[in-house]
């Protein structure tokens, strides 16, 4: 049963409105949660993953496909230097300086956390859509 404009299940008339129906739908930014936790606390589980002290697998329901994959690379890159210069992984002390958000599009949130380690200063860009009643990051940049 697929609903109609008028709000009452009728009969899917075929496949595709079915696969449709059932598909990931888009949320509007008013049906979401705030983003700024989530943009925070995604953005020490990205440090932590490329620190190497976190799983990928861990941020996944978080993340979009693209996303994803682009982290997985960029954490086994990390993993790789780790092993060539015989460094083992420690926890980074960081903390969030600021985070600023912007919204180009209703249901999309695009965001920069600024944060500050004992080494250095970095910056996550992230890119949050809502997605099923969520928010998912669909792309991530660790600077």
């Amino acid at each position: 049963m697929v609903p109609s404009a008028s709000g009452a299940p009728r009969r899917a008339s075929n496949a595709l409105e079915v696969a449709e129906y059932f598909a990931p739908q888009r949320t509007a930014t008013t049906d979401l949660p705030a983003p700024e936790p989530l943009l925070a606390n995604l953005t020490i589980g990205v440090l932590e993953v490329l620190a190497g002290v976190r799983e990928v697998d861990q941020l996944a329901r978080w993340l979009g496909e693209d996303a994803y994959r682009a982290l997985l690379t960029r954490a086994n890159l990390s993993a790789r230097a780790r092993n060539a210069r015989g460094v083992t992984p420690a926890r980074p002390a960081y903390r969030i300086i600021s985070t600023h958000c912007s919204s180009p599009a209703d249901g999309v949130v695009e965001g920069v956390v600024i944060t500050a380690g004992p080494a250095r200063t970095r910056a996550v860009a992230v890119r949050l859509e809502g997605w099923d009643g969520r928010w998912r990051a669909t792309s991530l940049a660790a600077l």
